[in-house]
């Protein structure tokens, strides 16, 4: 399985946009799905934000102010948020200050005042990370990578199970040394499995982190893709709790 990634040169132009990049599309087979939040206001912004992370291999979720992303992201639980500071009808802080109220989902906050002092009251605030205006798609990509991965306290890139690796960075799988071809949700499922291995996920847990609000969540999707990486990785890997959900021991 080849991997790529948005590239790490910066291409000129902004496309009135405060960021840069180079887009090198990836095969749908090889995306990650995780499920996350971005909250802009300017239209333009929030538009090639959501493009690039969906084509990174995310399910992304859209919010244009305030209150509407602050009710997204009490309703669902998110992998990570990107959340902007100069919002509409209220801002970022406050956001981010009502959310922390409730929930750890990783916020980044991404926004254009760069001082130390902002940057300090954000990560004071609750906030995960910090990226300035103009930003370079991969580095906000990395950092998202990142947060996940700290989350769920997995901080190594490479999960082992006994002869099964997985590499979240590259995102590839691994059986007995041999790399196992599989697609888009197939790997987000293991994946997301393997980072919570020991701990039961509901059906409920997968569709809200694997699935972004326009999938259709009634759908037997996890049953297919489940019986379809048995036959890849083995049967024994996955245990089904009947009438609970899915577990990992190993």
């Amino acid at each position: 399985m080849k991997t790529t990634d948005f590239a790490g040169e910066s291409a000129p132009g902004t496309l009135h946009a405060p960021f840069r990049f180079t887009r090198v599309r990836r095969p749908a087979k090889e995306l990650n799905l995780m499920r996350i939040l971005v909250i802009e206001d300017d239209p333009d912004l929030l538009r090639a934000v959501a493009r690039a992370l969906r084509e990174g291999g995310y399910a992304v979720d859209e919010a244009a102010d305030g209150p509407e992303g602050l009710f997204k992201a009490k309703g669902a639980d998110y992998d990570a948020i990107v959340l902007d500071i100069m919002l509409p009808r209220m801002d970022g802080w406050e956001v981010l200050s009502r959310l922390r109220l409730e929930k750890k989902t990783p916020v980044l906050i991404l926004s254009a005042r760069g001082t130390v002092p902002d940057r300090v009251r954000g990560l004071d605030s609750g906030a995960d990370d910090y990226l300035v205006k103009p930003f370079d798609l991969v580095e906000l990509l990395s950092r998202l990578r990142a947060l996940i991965r700290r989350a769920a306290g997995a901080a190594d890139s490479l999960i082992r199970m006994n002869d099964i690796t997985i590499d979240i960075r590259s995102r590839t799988v691994e059986s007995s040394g041999q790399r196992i071809n599989l697609t888009a949700r197939e790997y987000s499922l293991i994946e997301f499995l393997a980072i919570h291995r020991g701990t039961l996920v509901t059906r409920t847990m997968l569709y809200e982190h694997l699935f972004d609000e326009n999938d259709d969540t009634l759908s037997n999707l996890v049953d297919v893709y489940i019986a379809s990486i048995r036959r890849k990785l083995g049967k024994d890997l996955i245990t089904t709790r009947r009438g609970q959900g899915y577990i990992i021991d190993v």
